[in-house]
Order: structure tokens, then sequence, then C-alpha cells
């Protein structure tokens, strides 16, 4: 399943030649197409390709395929809610290609094997300041060094990994995975600053002699929410009960705790507590299960750890250890409706886990800089705010709220700043947007070519060892399985040379040219009998008006 890595759309000077194929009314081109899993990639990863040099044993070379895209897949592989497999064509057929556990697999073999990324640019002399040692800052960081810039990270954390560290519990994410690749960056030359909280940005930019800035603050700070408490409880935010917890704090919440909210943070949030001894964990949600925010894998996770779940309940308020709630019903929209319906529910401790937001304080006096309403700042095409010279990314920009477009984000900044402080980008909205190409969607597909091959399961802890530790949970495949899901692949819309069309073709027009180098189409044999194309497994040949 080798994936094709140059362009095979060049004509051959064959096709004016003798022959019956310049009387044809179409004939065959060799065409990439945009796999579907690529596609849904928000840090851009080539999936297909790496996926590809996994097939054939060429491991290292399919770290530095993810490493061009995402300095991060140890992490990665383990709390990205992998989009792409939900876009993977197989999933319409059997199930989709494990991409996160193949992604992981490769970035425990770097940490174990101590793989070094490659540095692509000499030195340039210019220097990045970036603001946050999270995922989208780390991200940007390693690109910047790789294009030969001298980068420093100023965070006012204690650990570098921002949210990484501290909103990600260690059964999910290990800390000793993520403090592995942080130093890989480190290594490469990126300095890192921690306690080092930034209030004023253009003082520092001008003492540190910098040439741009990219901010990328997550989202630490809990939204708060006005709940009538006669006498108040103990009440906690949930980013405060993680960060503390992630510190090695043991937060005394007592026997019964409930948390308030439906998102990923809030089932981390019940999931620690139970961890911290807790007997029982209820999370409050207005709306229902299938309105939930939260990944459904979370969400199983949850329940399969004896997390329990109020549906279609807000809180009215607190009275000590009481809880008043109120039923909510869905009307025609599906959106929650108060009922009127009361209920009292007993807790030790509330967790308030109803959203964050990022301090964008430190940008406030910039000239140019433009925020939204719900505090977001506001970004071009190129990442640049209204401030020239100054780029911000990660929660604190209008989108997804996840690590890995926070990645994505990072890897379109450094590119971006590359190119503003090489003099290639004077204005902010003068970046240009790379071409859209057509996706290959299953029906384009000739999957009779693939045999049915179910997934490989995911090793995980048994239930009973999860309790009162916080040892991860999933395990990892093993080499014999990493490259038997590789094997899966459908090569979607790219040429991985089996032949097909070689074989298919009745005049002998199709010509291989060797392992690597592909096909070539002599135009004075093709009858433009669309054999060849009706026998790619992969859509990587189409036909197209003979224009001859």
């Amino acid at each position: 399943m080798k994936t094709r890595t140059h362009d095979m759309t060049e004509e051959p000077d064959l096709r004016h030649s003798t022959g019956t194929g310049p009387t044809a009314k179409l004939r065959p081109v060799y065409q990439n197409l945009m796999p579907p899993c690529n596609h849904a990639c928000p840090a851009g990863e080539n999936i297909q390709a790496w996926m590809s040099l996994v097939h054939e044993k060429r491991y290292e070379e399919a770290w530095q395929t993810i490493l061009a895209d995402n300095p991060l897949p140890g992490v990665h592989g383990r709390v990205c809610y992998h989009p792409c497999e939900t876009s993977c064509n197989r999933d319409q057929v059997d199930a989709a290609v494990s991409v996160h556990q193949v992604e992981r697999f490769l970035g425990d073999m770097a940490i174990k094997e101590n793989w070094s990324p490659r540095i692509i640019k000499a030195p340039s002399g210019k220097r990045v300041l970036i603001v946050g040692a999270g995922p989208s800052g780390l991200s940007a960081a390693y690109h910047l060094r790789r294009l030969g810039h001298e980068v420093e990270i100023r965070d006012a954390g204690p650990v570098a990994g921002g949210m990484l560290h501290f909103g990600i519990p260690a059964y999910r994410l290990p800390r000793q995975v993520l403090r592995d690749e942080i130093a890989r960056i480190e290594k490469m030359g990126v300095v890192i600053t921690l306690n080092h909280n930034v209030i004023d940005l253009e003082l520092e930019r001008r003492d540190g002699n910098f040439d741009a800035v990219f901010v990328a603050i997550g989202a630490h700070l809990s939204k708060k929410i006005n709940i009538p408490a006669r006498e108040a409880g103990k009440i906690l935010d949930a980013v405060s009960f993680l960060r503390n917890v992630s510190l090695g704090e043991q937060p005394n919440i007592g026997r019964r705790v409930a948390i308030y909210g439906g998102g990923n943070t809030a089932l981390d949030a019940a999931r620690t507590a139970k961890r911290l001894g807790a007997e029982e964990a209820l999370i409050i949600y207005r709306r229902d299960q299938d309105n939930m925010p939260a990944h459904p894998e979370e969400l199983s996770d949850a329940l399969d750890e004896g997390v329990k779940f109020n549906w279609l309940r807000t809180i009215n308020a607190i009275d000590g250890e009481t809880i008043t709630v109120e039923k909510m019903e869905l009307d025609e929209n599906g959106r929650p409706q108060p009922s009127g319906e009361i209920e009292q529910l007993s807790a030790d401790a509330l967790i308030l886990a109803l959203g964050q937001q990022s301090d964008t304080q430190l940008l406030t006096n910039l000239p140019g800089i433009k925020f939204d309403k719900d505090g977001t700042v506001q970004v071009a095409d190129n990442m640049m705010t209204g401030c020239p010279g100054v780029f911000a990314g990660g929660d604190m920009v209008p989108s997804e709220r996840t690590v890995t477009v926070a990645t994505g984000h990072g890897k379109k900044a450094a590119n971006n700043i590359d190119q503003f402080i090489r003099g290639c980008i004077t204005q902010q909205n003068n970046s240009a947007k790379p071409a859209s190409k057509e996706i290959a969607h299953l029906e384009d597909l000739r999957i009779w070519f693939y045999s049915q091959a179910e997934q490989s399961k995911q090793p995980s802890a048994p239930l009973a060892t999860r309790e009162n530790n916080f040892e991860e949970v999933l395990g990892a495949l093993t080499t014999q399985q990493a490259h038997y899901e590789a094997s899966r692949c459908y090569s979607c819309g790219n040429c991985f040379e089996c032949d097909g069309c070689f074989g298919a073709c009745p005049e002998q027009a199709i010509i291989k040219l060797g392992t690597g180098k592909f096909y070539q189409i002599d135009y004075s044999k093709c009858t433009g009998c669309s054999a060849c194309t009706l026998q790619c497994p992969t859509a990587a040949i189409h036909m197209t008006n003979n224009t001859v």
C-alpha cells in the first residue's frame, strides 16, 4: 500500500505518436486525490503517507513524516479524539483504521529509540517569543526552530505543557511521555522559561529583541455562574481541581461529589474524583446523553468506572450540602426547557465544569487588536492579530478547543511568522490559502479489492485496577498489531503500485517505471476503454476529455 510521493499528472510525449488513442473521446490520467483522513486532521498530518511507511516497516521515516506537521505524536496518540478515524472510508465498511493507536506506537518507539527531529533550514538570526507552553505554543516553537529561528517560550506555570499537564489527567496522558516529548523540543534549542508571567508584551518583545510574537495562552480560567447559595458548601472549579491534582495535591472532596457540566472536562473531573476516593461521582447536565458535548469514548469510560449521570437537570440553588435542581424537558427543537419540577440532591462537594476562557489581559493595550464578544482574539487567516508581528492561536482564538486544533494553529502560525520575519508578509491578510483538493470518497474506490479486516482492539486496564491510582488506562499496540493496522489502510486516492491498471489494459498502454516510480501511459496505444480506472482500487486514475 505504497503512497505516491510525487505528482503523476505529467503527460508523456508518447501521446502524439500513431495509434488508436487520439481518436478516443476520453483518456486516463494519474492524479492524486485527498485522503479523507488527511483532510480531517486539524494538525494537517499526512496520515496516509506515514501509515504507508509503517506498512513498509520504515518506522523512523514514518515518525519523521508525522513530525513534519506534529511534534507530539506520543501525546496525540493518546489525547486526540481522532476525527481522522471518523472520516476514514473504512469506517463505513467494517471499522476505521486505528490511526491514533499507530501514531501512539510511533511516538513511544521514538522515545524508546531516542530519535531526533530534523532542522530543515540554516540559522536565520531571527528571534521569536512565544507566550504559553501548551500544545499550540510548543508546536509553534518546534516548527519555528526547524525553520532556523531562535525561539523562547515564556510560561506562567511551574511546568511546561499547559493544559496537557494541568487539564488532562495522568490516566489519559502519562506525565513521562509528555516530559519526554517536550524535552526533545528543548534539545533542538528551544528555550522554555517557566514561572514567568508576561504582563507587558510590548516591553518583553522590545527588551528581548524579538522579531515576532506568538501568544498561545490556553483557556485556564473557569467560566463563572451565579447560583443562589443560602449556605455555600464546598464548591470548586474543574480547572483548578484538575490542576491541583496534577501538582500532587489531594483535595478534600468528601464521599459524594457532584459535577456540573457535560464536556470532557466534566468527565475528567468525575473520573479523577473517583480515583481520589469518592464513593459517588454524579454529573449533573441540562441536556440528554445524545446532546452531550463530551467525546463518546470518554463517556463510555466514565460509565465503566461507575460515574453516574443526572440528565436534563439544572442547578437552581445550593444550601450547604443540599443542591436544588430543576428537571428540564426537551422542546420540539431538542433544546432543554424548565419544567418547574424540583428535586434535591446531596453532595459533599460541587465541581463546576461549565467551560473555560483565556486571560487575554496582556493584549488589551496593544494597538489594533480586536476581541469577539466571548473574549477570544480576532486573527486573520495567517494567524496575525491586528497588531503587526503579533500572532495568536490555540484556545484564545475562535475555534474548536482541542489539543490537535491548537497544534495545527501552532504550525500554521509558525509558517506565517517565518514568512513575516523574512519579509514575505507585510500585512495581516495577505497569506495565500492552499488550493483545495478533491477528496476521495468511498464510492470512488473499488473496495472489492480489499478483504474484510477488523480493527485491532486497544488493550485497557481492568476496572478493578483503576481505583485509587492514576496509572494509564489504555494500552499500546504491539509492533505486529501496528503493522496490521497500517495494512488496513485503503490508500484512498493514491496509487500504491498494485499493478491493477497494468494487468487490466488490453492494449498494453501502461508502462511500469519501476518500484517507487509508478506508471506512465502510452497514449498512442490507449483506446480510452477505461479498463484501468475500473481496476484501480484507490481512485488514483481518472478518465478525462481527450484534448489531443
